[in-house]
């Protein structure tokens, strides 16, 4: 940690904690909030669509709006929609208000994340930025760790509404930490969006969107019906479902950082390698989910390497976008939640063609392959772009003439 500014960054990663809070814990309360709204589980599963879509949509506005005002102010400004916004769902009287405020709460999501990560990078040595922007992406294993179980309980004890009161004061207390640790004078520059967004149009950006897209599609499409994979699956009792989360929080703590570390040390290859892992451990979920034990240390393995790749892919978009990292990376936030979306709603449509939750893995696992082979040709290019680039350098010209 020496080196790095801690406090600054840990006041990011409460935003972090409160977003991924919110955005989460819905998959702990989908049966809670199909009861309750008298919907489907998978209709009820929408609003983890609705939410992922507006991430989507407001990717591309809010880096429009947000373009050149101080990182500070914008941050507040967006913790204030992200407040307002759970407000409303806690006062939601019924599923299409809950399904609005959703998408509305999700506008802050992409910008806050993006300018977060890009903050993170800013500030920090660069042979310390993943693991700078890994603390701020803690943030969100955190939640995973307290936040969703936390989230979980309480609203199958109080009810879904105590639920999103907690993320309202969860939010404002990050809002504070803001304020008070994260420094008002970071330097912004008002820039040029066509040059930036042409940017997107590099091929190692281009494939670092797509890879994070469909990894998160192959995602959610089993994160989402977790709960109802383990309970009707598994077997496992509603208290016991609020244990796995917590159980999978910790794994994804471990992955954050450990994607930090590796990303650090060699950041595509390690990309790769913990993508090749995380379609092994679909596989494996998908034939031991009958069984409790073997389905929750399937899942916290599952949990260690998919969180491992937050981190990972953030600094990938970052630095191939050099020339545009602030719109790289909010875009980046957009293509995981357009993946978000997407794969939450194959899942309901899987559930509606009669595909059995135990099989939804297998939806993820192509998806997922998918992305590795991307990631693959992207190494690929990499490595015969620097080869040619050191071929064709003056310093090999002379060790090749023998001087």
């Amino acid at each position: 940690m020496a080196g790095m500014p801690v406090l600054p960054l840990a006041s990011l990663a409460a935003a972090a904690f409160a977003l991924a809070t919110s955005e989460l814990m819905m998959m702990g309360l989908l049966p809670e909030l199909a009861e309750s709204l008298d919907v489907s589980i998978p209709k009820a599963g929408l609003l983890v669509t609705g939410y992922a879509v507006g991430v989507v949509i407001a990717a591309p506005v809010m880096a429009l709006i947000t373009n050149g005002v101080a990182r500070k102010r914008t941050l507040l400004m967006l913790m204030a929609i992200f407040i307002v916004g759970n407000i409303v769902c806690a006062l939601a009287p019924n599923y299409t208000v809950l399904l609005a405020a959703r998408v509305f709460t999700a506008f802050c999501h992409a910008a806050l994340f993006g300018i977060a990560a890009v903050i993170a990078a800013d500030i920090t040595p660069r042979d310390r930025q993943a693991m700078a922007v890994a603390l701020v992406f803690g943030g969100v294993t955190v939640a995973t760790i307290l936040g969703v179980p936390l989230g979980t309980a309480i609203g199958q004890e109080f009810g879904w509404r105590a639920a999103f009161w907690m993320v309202v004061a969860m939010g404002g207390a990050a809002a504070v930490t803001v304020v008070i640790w994260l420094p008002s004078a970071i330097p912004v520059e008002r820039v040029n969006l066509r040059q930036e967004l042409a940017t997107i149009g590099n091929r190692q950006v281009a494939m670092a969107l797509v890879v994070s897209g469909f990894l998160w599609a192959g995602l959610f499409v089993v994160f989402t019906y977790v709960a109802p994979i383990l309970g009707e699956v598994a077997g496992a009792s509603e208290e016991a479902i609020v244990w796995v989360f917590l159980i999978f929080g910790l794994g994804t703590m471990v992955g954050n950082f450990m994607g930090g570390r590796l990303a650090d040390w060699k950041m595509l290859p390690s990309i790769v390698g913990m993508i090749a892992v995380v379609a092994v451990m679909l596989a494996v979920i998908a034939v031991v989910a009958h069984s409790i034990y073997l389905a929750v240390v399937a899942l916290v393995i599952w949990g260690v390497f998919i969180f491992a790749l937050i981190p990972a892919l953030q600094i990938w978009v970052v630095r191939s976008a050099r020339d545009a990292p602030n719109v790289a990376s909010i875009i980046n936030q957009g293509s995981l939640h357009l993946g978000a979306a997407v794969g939450a709603w194959l899942g309901a449509s899987a559930l509606y063609f009669g595909i059995n939750y135990r099989h939804l893995p297998w939806v993820g696992e192509f998806l997922t392959l998918t992305a590795l082979a991307i990631a693959v040709v992207a190494m690929t290019a990499q490595y015969k772009h620097r080869k040619a680039a050191f071929a064709e350098s003056p310093r090999s010209a002379a060790v090749a003439a023998g001087h």
